[in-house]
C-alpha cells in the first residue's frame, strides 16, 4: 500500500496531504488505500483505476453493469468473493476472467485458481463497483433462510419469559443462534442499513432493516426463537440478560465484509419481549468531504466562511436522523489540523476521529454537556463542538465560549433556519448575547435520491407543480425522473439519500432585527431577501436536475410561508 502511494506521489495524481488523509481513513475504518483515496477526494476515482491499469497492465472492467450469468459466479463462493474482493465475470475455455479490485494479489489469485480448477485472467474494477456487484450477486437473503433450515431440529427451545438467565445465555451461545444473528448483522452492513429492528410480538418476531430512510421487512424468524435471539444480542452488546424490565444500552465492535463496523444497541420492554434496536456505526460510510454532501455552491461558499472563523457559533439544525452528524464531522474534517485542538462533548459518540478529543456525555454520572463545556475552557480549545444545546445552562456556556475566541460548532432541533434564534430566545438567552455569537444557522433534511440505474423521465403534470407551489413558467423544457425499479435498488426506485440545505448567514441586518426581537418569519424573509435557499426550494433545484422525486420533496420539505 505504502508502495502505491509512493507510485501516486511520483506520478503527481495525490499530494501528501491527501494521501496523508486517505491512510488515516484507511486506519480508522478499513478498506484499501485506493477506495480510500477516493473516499476523501484526494483523486477521481476514473483517474485513479486508469493509472492502476496501467501500473498492473490489466484492463479496466466495469463490473457495475456487466451482466454476468449466474453460473459463472457460483464458480466463486460468496465468502470467498468478500474476502479477496474478487467477481467472476466470464470463462472461455480453461481461463475465467475475474473482475478485482488487486489483481496484484498473487495469493488471492492463486486461491481463486485452486478453488476453480481455472487459469485466472484478472480484470481491474472499483472497490465500490466491486461491493455492488457482490451484493446483487451473492445475495444473503437465501443465506438467511439457510441458517434458518433446521434450527428446529439443531435446539430445543422453549420460548418462556421466567427462563433462567444460565439457560439464556447457554441457548445464545448455541451454534444456529450465533449464526443466524452473524448472517443478520452481515447482511444489514451488506445492503448499507443504518439501523436493525428486532421486534417481539405475541405470536411473531420481525426483523426490519432502515435502509435510505424507509424501513423494510426482511424475515421473521420463528417465535419460539425469540429469546435466544434477543438474549445473543444483548450478550454481543454486555447488557444484562437477566434484567427485562429497564430499558438498557450498549454498543459492540466487529468486523464485518473485511472492515470494522460497530453497533449501538439499545434494548426496549415491550408487552410482548424486548425490542432491540441497533443502529450501524460503518465508517467506511462516512462521508467526511463537504463539497459531496450536495451543498449549492453559494450555500456552501457561506458554511465555509463561517466554519473558517476564528471565533463565533455555527448551528445545524433538524430532526434526528437528518444528517447533521456527517455535517459537523465534516467541518471537524475540514479545519483539524496540527495547529489547533479540538473538543466535542457527544451522546453518543458516533465516530473516532484521528486527532479530535471526543468525549463522551453521560448525564446519569454528572457529565453533562454543560459540564464537559466548562471542562473544555480549561483544556485551552481552539475549536468546540457540542453535540447538541439542550438546555438553557448548555447554551449560555456555548455563548460564551464563542464571544471569548473559541469556534463553536453545536446542533438544535427546529424545523428551519430561521426558528433557531427564538429557539435560544426562549431558552432564556438575551437577544444581544445571540445576535453578537451565531455567525451561521443551516438547517437540513434528508431526501431518497432516483436511482441512476433505472430512472426514467416523467410528464410534469400541473397539479403537481401547484402542490410543490412553484412558478410553473420555470419549468418550461424541464424533465422530472422517476426510479422503475431494478436489482440495484432492490425495486424502490431509490439509492442512497442526498441532503437539502438552508444555510442563513447572520448578517448585520439580520443581526439588528434578533435585537429587535424580529419574529421567525420576518427573519425568514429578510434572509430569502438577502440571497440564501428555503429547503423548499433547494430541494426543487435538487428536484430539476433529476436527482430527486417530487414525493420526497413534498415529503420532506414544507412550503414557503413569509
Amino acid at each position: 500500500m505504502e508502495d502505491l502511494g509512493q507510485k501516486l506521489l511520483e506520478a503527481q495524481l495525490v499530494t501528501e496531504e491527501g494521501l496523508t488523509k486517505a491512510l488515516a481513513q484507511q486506519k480508522s475504518s478499513g478498506g484499501s488505500l485506493a477506495f480510500n483515496l477516493v473516499k476523501t477526494g484526494a483523486v477521481g476515482e476514473e483517474r485513479l483505476m486508469l493509472f492502476l491499469s496501467e501500473l498492473f497492465h490489466v484492463a479496466l472492467f466495469d463490473v457495475a453493469h456487466a451482466e454476468v450469468d449466474p453460473a459463472i459466479t457460483r464458480l466463486i463462493p460468496g465468502e470467498v468473493a468478500n474476502k479477496f474482493l474478487a467477481v467472476p465475470v466470464s470463462r472461455v475455455g480453461r481461463r475465467l476472467k475475474v473482475a478485482m479490485a488487486s489483481p496484484d494479489n498473487l495469493f488471492a489469485i492463486e486461491d481463486i485458481k485452486f478453488i476453480t480448477g481455472y487459469d485466472v485472467e484478472p480484470v481491474l474494477s472499483s472497490e465500490s463497483d466491486l461491493r455492488r456487484a457482490i451484493e446483487r450477486h451473492y445475495d444473503t437473503g437465501a443465506s438467511l433462510s439457510e441458517v434458518m433450515k433446521g434450527m428446529e431440529d439443531d435446539l430445543q427451545i422453549v420460548d418462556d419469559d421466567e427462563d433462567e438467565e444460565a439457560d439464556l445465555g447457554t441457548l445464545a451461545e448455541e451454534a444456529p443462534i450465533v449464526k443466524l444473528v452473524n448472517s443478520l448483522i452481515t447482511d444489514a452492513v451488506r445492503k448499507g442499513a443504518s439501523d436493525i429492528h428486532v421486534e417481539p410480538y405475541e405470536k411473531s418476531l420481525r426483523v426490519r432493516f432502515r435502509i435510505d430512510g424507509t424501513l423494510y421487512e426482511m424475515m421473521s424468524p420463528p417465535v419460539k426463537f425469540k429469546s435466544a435471539i434477543l438474549s445473543r444480542l444483548k450478550i454481543m452488546a454486555e447488557l444484562d440478560i437477566a434484567e427485562r424490565r429497564l430499558p438498557q444500552d450498549g454498543r459492540f465492535k466487529t468486523k464485518i465484509l473485511n472492515k470494522s463496523v460497530e453497533f449501538r444497541v439499545s434494548s426496549l420492554p415491550t408487552i410482548h419481549g424486548e425490542k432491540i434496536v441497533l443502529r450501524v456505526l460503518d465508517q467506511s460510510n462516512l462521508n467526511v468531504d463537504l463539497t459531496r454532501l450536495g451543498f449549492h455552491p453559494a450555500s456552501l461558499e457561506a458554511f465555509m466562511k463561517a466554519i473558517m472563523n476564528p471565533y463565533g457559533m455555527v448551528l445545524v439544525t433538524g430532526p434526528t436522523g437528518s444528517g447533521k452528524t456527517t455535517t459537523l464531522y465534516s467541518a471537524l474534517s475540514k479545519l483539524n489540523t496540527p495547529e489547533v485542538n479540538i473538543m466535542t462533548a457527544e451522546d453518543p459518540v458516533e465516530y473516532n476521529l484521528e486527532g479530535v478529543n471526543q468525549v463522551l456525555v453521560q448525564e446519569d454520572i454528572g457529565r453533562t454537556f454543560a459540564a464537559a463545556l466548562r471542562a473544555f475552557l480549561r483544556q485551552d480549545p481552539n475549536i468546540i463542538l457540542v453535540g447538541e444545546v439542550r438546555d438553557a445552562e448548555t447554551a449560555s456556556i456555548a455563548i460564551k465560549a464563542a464571544l471569548t475566541g473559541h469556534l463553536v460548532l453545536s446542533t438544535l432541533h427546529t424545523n428551519d433556519a430561521a426558528s433557531s434564534v427564538n429557539r435560544l430566545i426562549d431558552m432564556g438567552m438575551e437577544p444581544f448575547l445571540v445576535a453578537a455569537s451565531v455567525n451561521l444557522i443551516q438547517a437540513q433534511r434528508l431526501v431518497r435520491r432516483v436511482c441512476p440505474h433505472c430512472k426514467v423521465p416523467l410528464k410534469v403534470h400541473p397539479e403537481l407543480l401547484e402542490e410543490l407551489q412553484y412558478d410553473r413558467t420555470e419549468w418550461d423544457g424541464i424533465e422530472l425522473f422517476e426510479g422503475q425499479g431494478c436489482v440495484e435498488c432492490r425495486n424502490t426506485g431509490y439509492k442512497g439519500r442526498l441532503a437539502v440545505h438552508e444555510v442563513m448567514p447572520v448578517s448585520p441586518t439580520i443581526r439588528d432585527m434578533i435585537l429587535d426581537r424580529a419574529p421567525t418569519n420576518v427573519l425568514k424573509k429578510q434572509g430569502v431577501d438577502e440571497g440564501y435557499l428555503t429547503l423548499r426550494k433547494d430541494a426543487l433545484i435538487k428536484l430539476k436536475n433529476g436527482l430527486t422525486t417530487a414525493e420526497e420533496v413534498l415529503k420532506e420539505t414544507a412550503p414557503d410561508r413569509f
